[in-house]
């Protein structure tokens, strides 16, 4: 569990676990998206191959999306821009919902693509709130942590929710539902007092060129670059090893035990401070995540194994994603804040969209175990570009250590 403290400063700090409870609801249909769309398209066409591109095309959409909203958000402020892109994107959803079988695959990838275009950054305007809502730096370090936790909790429950809508109903049923879910979440967490007070920082000036400008950003990005190729072939793995064993609505039992995984990392990142702080402890994480992930090759052939493969190799996934949104409030520049956030979901749309078609292809050609040796293989990137950038990630005090204050029994004191 996380900390004692920081559970009762969250609970006597107003409004704090009502945010996070209703960003969560509203990020629930993100979490749905993926593998909604992915048999939805399948559905229409027959071809993993199809939805692969299409969903690749959400994905980069969604990327170039991402950052101009959060660059729009830090100039405006929140309310509006997540109540038009919320109830624009639930809007064309609910067009890709009712497309008939047969539809041309250019048509869904360019829905699929303004759909992605306009999903609002919730996942950002969230992050650039948390530091206000507890009294250090050593806090928010956990806050972190804990709304990383709690992110995971829509990928235990989305896709099986997505693909339960899908089988009972219809796989436009569950894009609908997404729709309907974001436009309202988003409009809700806009309406909310902290959401409405929050303003662009009087009196800054943006360095040329945003966030990106910034080396740290740079090499967190091109590692959540890596992480998203890792989760773009995982989805699609899963979704694959399930059809090719008979077992399609298998896909979201599979995925909810690797995002409970996640949530499990999470909780226990939390617990030991909120993750690494410097590019060793980074390494260490991304290490593990690599490696989890490069088991899941051999299980691709069992139900039971794939799914307890994917449950441990799934710890891995909150750690590392904590550990970078705690050193981007570091290292984002004054006045992009929620653009440097952004920033992130546009890499991990990138990576998406480039594991998603990688996947998509390889499954279809060499079966379900080629889709996770890509996704196993973009961990083992991730590590690589850590350490080849590391310089840029130093933190001063930190000696690129974990920097975890209450280590497990038995290794107190290692640094």
């Amino acid at each position: 569990m996380p900390s004692i403290g920081l559970m009762k400063t969250l609970i006597s700090t107003p409004g704090a676990l009502r945010i996070l409870a209703i960003s969560i609801v509203a990020r629930l249909p993100l979490a749905m998206l993926g593998i909604a769309l992915l048999v939805h398209v399948v559905h229409l066409t027959g071809s993993y191959a199809v939805a692969g591109v299409v969903s690749g095309a959400n994905a980069m959409a969604l990327g170039a999306g991402g950052p101009l909203l959060g660059k729009l958000v830090d100039r405006r402020g929140q309310t509006g821009v997540l109540i038009v892109s919320g109830v624009a994107a639930g809007a064309l959803l609910s067009v890709m919902a009712l497309l008939p079988v047969g539809t041309a695959p250019a048509l869904l990838a360019v829905l699929a693509a303004a759909i992605g275009f306009a999903v609002p950054p919730l996942g950002a305007c969230v992050r650039s709130l948390l530091p206000s809502l507890v009294p250090d730096a050593s806090a928010a370090r956990e806050v972190y942590a804990i709304e990383t936790s709690a992110v995971e909790l829509t990928w235990v429950v989305g896709p099986p929710v997505a693909l339960g809508l899908a089988a009972f109903l219809s796989t436009g049923a569950a894009l609908a539902a997404a729709g309907i879910v974001l436009a309202g979440g988003s409009a809700v967490f806009a309406a909310l007092p902290a959401s409405r007070a929050w303003q662009p920082e009087p009196g800054v000036t943006r360095p040329r060129g945003g966030a990106l400008g910034v080396p740290a950003m740079q090499t967190l990005i091109g590692i959540f670059v890596a992480i998203g190729v890792l989760v773009g072939g995982v989805e699609v793995g899963a979704a694959s090893a399930a059809a090719a064993l008979g077992r399609p609505a298998a896909a979201g039992p599979l995925l909810g035990l690797w995002g409970l995984g996640s949530l499990a990392g999470g909780i226990l990142t939390a617990r030991l401070g909120g993750g690494a702080r410097g590019a060793a402890g980074l390494s260490l994480v991304l290490a593990g995540l690599a490696a989890g992930h490069l088991a899941s090759i051999a299980a691709a052939g069992s139900l039971a194994a794939l799914g307890a493969v994917l449950l441990v190799a799934g710890a891995g996934l909150a750690p590392a994603f904590a550990s970078v949104y705690a050193m981007v409030e570091r290292v984002a520049p004054a006045g992009a804040v929620t653009e440097a956030f952004a920033w992130l979901g546009t890499a991990m749309a990138i990576g998406g969209a480039a594991g998603s078609a990688a996947a998509g292809a390889l499954a279809d050609g060499a079966g379900p175990s080629a889709a996770f040796a890509l996704a196993g293989g973009a961990g083992v990137l991730a590590v690589l570009a850590t350490a080849v950038r590391a310089h840029t990630l130093a933190d001063p005090g930190t000696c690129g250590s974990l920097n975890w204050p209450r280590w497990p029994v038995g290794f107190e004191g290692v640094e």
